[in-house]
C-alpha cells in the first residue's frame, strides 16, 4: 500500500476558463509559468480554442498536454458550433484530435426540446461509439423569489442521474449547499473529473480560490487521494477581478500549492478507514 500511494499522482490541470477574457494561448503561457501538469480548454468563440491545429501547437510550444476539452454547451457560448448536439459531438472529436481523454458538458436547459429530452441516452450512444469520456457536470438551482425555477433537464443534479460519467464543481456545490466531500465518495468510479475551486451559498458563481469559501474541498481531496482516484483535474478559479498578470498567477499558484498539499501521497491516513 505504502508504495503504491507513494507513485499515486492526480495531474492538475489549468482550465483556460480560469484566464476568461483571455485566450487559450494566455492560458498555457501561465500554466507554464506557475507549473501545471497540462491545460483544460474551453471552447470558445476564441478560434484557437475551436482549432485542433492551432491547440496542437501551443501543446508543442509550451510542452503541456490537453487533458480535457469543456463544449461549449454554457449560455455565454450559445453562438458556437451551431446546435446542441453538434457542440457536443465537435469537442468530442476535437477532444480526440489533440489526445485528450475528457469532454465536459453541462445538463441541457428545459427549452432544448428533444436535446433535453434524449439528453442522458445521447451521451452514452457517444460514449459507446467513440470511447471518449463525457462527464457531465453538475449545476445549481436557479432561484427566483426565494423559488427554484426548474431550469435543467432531467435535473441539475447529475449523483441522483444515470450519466457514467461526471464532472464534480465546487463552486455549483456550494450555489447548491451540497457537501461535495460526501458527493465525491456517493459518485465513486463515476467521477471522472473535478473543477477545483470554492464557493458561497449567495447565488453567485464566483469560483473563489480553494479555502476562500464554505465547501469541503480540502477534505475531497484528501478523500479521492486516499482512495486512489484515477480522474483529471482541472483548476477553474476565476481571476476576471485580479488587477493584473501577476495576480492572476499569484492566485493560480495558490490553487495548484492547494491541490497537490491535499493530493499529496504522504499521509498518515489509514484509506481503509474511510
Amino acid at each position: 500500500m505504502e508504495d503504491q500511494k507513494s507513485s499515486y499522482k492526480v495531474p492538475v490541470t489549468l482550465s483556460s476558463a480560469s484566464v476568461y477574457p483571455l485566450s487559450v494561448h494566455d492560458a498555457f503561457a501561465m500554466a507554464k509559468d506557475v507549473g501545471y501538469d497540462g491545460i483544460e480548454v474551453l471552447v470558445t468563440g476564441n478560434a484557437a480554442s475551436q482549432s485542433a491545429g492551432a491547440l496542437k501547437e501551443l501543446m508543442d510550444k509550451y510542452q503541456l498536454p490537453i487533458m480535457a476539452i469543456h463544449a461549449p454547451t454554457l449560455l455565454l457560448t450559445q453562438q458556437v458550433w451551431g446546435s446542441a448536439w453538434a457542440k457536443v459531438e465537435r469537442s468530442v472529436i476535437l477532444a480526440q484530435a489533440v489526445g485528450a481523454n475528457v469532454v465536459v458538458a453541462h445538463p441541457p436547459f428545459r427549452w432544448q426540446g428533444s436535446y433535453a429530452e434524449d439528453f442522458g441516452e445521447g451521451v452514452q450512444r457517444l460514449i459507446d461509439t467513440t470511447g471518449m469520456k463525457i462527464a457531465v457536470e453538475n449545476m445549481y438551482p436557479w432561484r427566483a423569489r426565494g423559488r427554484e425555477a426548474k431550469m435543467y433537464l432531467p435535473h441539475w443534479n447529475p449523483v441522483s442521474q444515470n450519466y457514467q460519467h461526471v464532472t464534480w464543481d465546487f463552486s455549483h456545490a456550494a450555489i447548491a449547499n451540497m457537501d461535495s466531500r460526501q458527493a465525491v465518495e456517493d459518485l465513486g468510479d463515476r467521477l471522472a473529473h473535478v473543477h477545483l475551486c470554492d464557493g458561497l451559498d449567495n447565488g453567485k458563481d464566483e469560483h473563489l480560490v480553494p479555502g476562500l469559501g464554505t465547501q469541503r474541498v480540502a477534505e475531497s481531496l484528501q478523500y479521492l487521494r486516499d482512495v486512489q482516484w484515477e480522474g483529471t483535474m482541472a483548476v477553474e478559479v476565476s481571476t476576471r477581478k485580479a488587477k493584473n498578470a501577476g495576480q492572476k498567477e499569484e492566485w493560480l499558484g495558490k490553487t495548484l500549492e492547494f491541490a497537490r498539499e491535499h493530493l499529496s501521497a504522504s499521509s498518515d491516513r489509514d484509506p481503509m478507514k474511510q
